[in-house]
């Protein structure tokens, strides 16, 4: 019997978080039974496209029964995600959450089609509490968000900024694009910047682990002087943010749990016991350390 396939596209190879939710997938769909593809998008939203058109326009025997998929561009393959279904192919969207699912929802019943995705705004607040935290008389952050057309970067600033509002805390903010490397650039720019040279930054923050150390090495390389100041970011991985806090590389982190493992398990309930799949799966996330937010 040939078993169901499911493909998962990713990010990128380059990021922790990434790593973490393609063993996820394994995990899955090791439970499950099924076959698993991952392909990795390199942060190029063509590429991403390209790739799953491949899978979409396969002939009907070859098709996957589902692609579980985090989209690089801010719309979420609004596109691509109607030519999936309409091949009879399931789709579950990762940490975006596009009005488009509904309508798919609505003239597709049969077939899988969610979201699920970490609270992104709760995130946010967590790291907010974070600043106040390691603020408590106010004072200037340096902060390293993701994409500009990411909602998860957009709703966890948004959750950030309600947080700290009315606490005397400034931000200023950067973009990067979720990796190490990205992160250490757009802080070199920031840094190179004749503005940035008067001010005072005294903590620095990031929407993920990845781009705070990145941060970080660009800060140490040319302000030393800014060397112990906190650094905070966010995916809190065992072997990631959580040993970086304990090793004191970062003062705290946020442990989010991986969404590919759950949107499979999804998958999974729909085609053994015709399970309605719900609309959306919200996964929770909290501080590490406790103390800290």
């Amino acid at each position: 019997m040939i078993k169901p396939r499911i493909i998962t596209s990713l990010l990128t190879k380059d990021q922790e978080f990434q790593v973490l939710q393609a063993a996820d997938a394994e995990r899955a769909v090791a439970r499950a039974g099924f076959d698993l593809e991952l392909i990795y998008a390199r942060n190029n939203a063509p590429l991403q496209v390209e790739q799953l058109y491949r899978f979409i326009h396969a002939p009907a025997a070859t098709r996957p029964v589902a692609i579980v998929v985090q989209a690089v561009s801010g719309d979420g393959l609004a596109r691509v995600a109607h030519d999936a279904v309409a091949a009879g192919i399931g789709w579950v969207l990762l940490n975006r959450d596009p009005d488009y699912i509904d309508a798919l929802r609505a003239t597709h019943a049969k077939l899988p089609i969610s979201v699920v995705t970490i609270d992104q705004l709760a995130v946010g607040r967590i790291q907010g509490k974070q600043f106040r935290s390691l603020l408590p008389k106010g004072g200037d952050v340096l902060y390293v968000r993701g994409p500009s057309d990411s909602s998860a970067a957009i709703q966890r600033l948004d959750g950030m900024q309600e947080t700290i509002a009315g606490a005397n805390i400034t931000v200023q903010t950067v973009s990067a694009e979720w990796t190490e490397v990205s992160g250490e650039r757009a802080v070199q720019s920031w840094l190179r910047l004749s503005s940035s040279q008067a001010q005072k930054i005294d903590v620095v923050g990031a929407q993920n682990d990845a781009m705070a150390i990145g941060a970080r090495k660009a800060i140490v390389a040319s302000r030393p002087e800014w060397e112990r100041i906190p650094f905070t970011g966010c995916d809190g991985l065992v072997e990631g943010g959580q040993r970086l806090v304990n090793e004191r590389m970062l003062a705290a982190t946020i442990v989010l749990q991986p969404a590919t493992g759950p949107a499979i398990d999804l998958v999974a309930a729909h085609l053994r016991h015709a399970k309605p799949a719900p609309r959306r799966i919200v996964l929770p996330a909290r501080s590490y350390p406790t103390d800290v937010g």
